[in-house]
């Protein structure tokens, strides 16, 4: 059962950060749809660096933005387009 329960979790969490990576603000009120290119670039990074910020799509931009000289090459290349 908590097996179960811990993989229902995990899918979950998986899902929203696809969306939390989706949604890139880019200054503005309207979020860019992110590419997959792009998810794949900050996946790792969220995950190394703002993991307590899942779900949240905000507080995952605003997290990898503030740690942005920690950031991989390729997903601060996100940031910087």
């Amino acid at each position: 059962m908590k097996a179960r329960f811990r993989g229902r979790w995990a899918a979950a969490s998986r899902a929203n950060l696809a969306l939390a990576l989706t949604l890139f603000t880019t200054g503005s009120a309207l979020a860019d749809i992110a590419t997959p290119a792009q998810k794949k670039a900050c996946t790792p990074d969220v995950y190394r660096l703002c993991p307590g910020e899942i779900p949240n799509v905000r507080a995952i931009t605003a997290c990898l933005r503030r740690q942005k000289a920690s950031l991989s090459e390729a997903c601060r290349a996100v940031f910087e387009q």
